[in-house]
């Protein structure tokens, strides 16, 4: 979802601007040709390096990502693989890097997502939520909010390689569409919609949608399912565990306290049409922790351990930031 705060009173000009915003015809601001990026590590508590725990998550450290690039802002959407990252924006701008122990970034990478539903020129076109991958093939999977579409991309971010508009999806919000989208070890696609309710369900219900296969290839009629997020939360990204268990990223924005968000622990094993799932907390992102606006959400082992990384999406304001944590998750 993306959040627009304005505060002030505007002139015509800019209220045409802001219309225009409304209307999904903001023109989107591309990366640039020069990809440059920076990181500074940064504390689970400002001000307190000694805390490194929240939950049942344990701190491993994180950096503030910066550009002088004015493309270079919210992301929704996040890939790590060994230690290659992908970031994907909300304006459908790629940035994609290695990064060692030494938290610096290299072989960084700037680039356009190379289709989508309507026109690149347009940020509404191209508001890109949700990443999931096959790690035997390296197809990436994109869920558009706008739209509520899914675009299927080769490895490389080269081609587009499948779409759908599915017809489950048809009647999400606009704004609240696609937030969370994850392959199953078993091929099996799961979505989850970030404000659209099941049909005759509760206003506290989330709807999910589990498609038999990629959605990108023929018209597989998912299941349906609910979920129920903490009061006040909404669903803005997914992970799977290797035992087959959801991490599910919920965010709320109060005026008091900004961006906060918690991870839950949901079991989708063996779940059937119509199930409402429940979650067991796992971490609560309330201050003093680092609370951004947190969207995006991927989990990998490394050795022994399972490690979790999160992204910020900064809104394209300057009061927010584009922090990415790493955690050791204790189950």
């Amino acid at each position: 979802m993306r959040f627009r705060l304005r505060f002030l009173a505007y002139p015509p000009l800019v209220l045409s601007v802001l219309f225009l915003t409304a209307s999904g015809k903001e023109l989107r601001t591309p990366l640039g040709s020069d990809p440059v990026m920076h990181a500074a590590r940064v504390p689970l508590v400002p001000g307190d390096q000694a805390r490194q725990t929240i939950g049942r998550l344990r701190y491993l450290g994180g950096v503030r990502l910066t550009s002088p690039d004015l493309g270079f802002s919210g992301y929704s959407a996040l890939s790590v693989v060994d230690d290659q990252f992908t970031l994907l924006s909300d304006r459908g701008n790629l940035v994609r890097f290695r990064m060692g122990a030494d938290w610096r970034p290299f072989d960084i990478r700037f680039a356009d997502l190379p289709g989508g539903p309507g026109s690149s020129a347009y940020k509404g076109d191209r508001d890109s939520e949700s990443l999931a991958h096959d790690p035997n093939t390296g197809t990436f999977w994109v869920g558009f909010e706008s739209h509520n579409a899914i675009f299927r991309f080769d490895r490389d971010f080269h081609a587009t390689r499948g779409e759908a508009y599915p017809r489950a999806m048809k009647h999400w919000p606009q704004n609240g569409g696609p937030e969370s989208m994850v392959r199953l070890a078993d091929g099996r696609f799961l979505v989850i919609g970030e404000t659209a309710r099941p049909r005759g369900g509760k206003v506290d219900q989330r709807e999910i949608l589990v498609f038999p296969g990629d959605p990108t290839i023929g018209d597989p009629q998912p299941i349906h399912l609910a979920y129920v997020p903490p009061d006040g939360y909404d669903p803005s990204d997914a992970a799977l565990l290797p035992d087959g268990r959801l991490l599910v990223l919920v965010r709320r924005f109060a005026v008091r306290t900004l961006f906060t968000v918690k991870i839950e622990l949901v079991d989708i094993r063996g779940v059937k049409p119509g199930q409402v799932l429940h979650g067991t907390e796992l971490a609560d992102f309330s201050p003093p922790f680092q609370h951004d606006n947190f969207e995006g959400l991927a989990v990998q082992r490394e050795g022994e351990s399972l490690v979790l990384w999160m992204i910020s999406d900064d809104n394209e304001q300057w009061w927010e930031q584009t922090l990415l944590l790493k955690f050791r998750l204790d189950l």
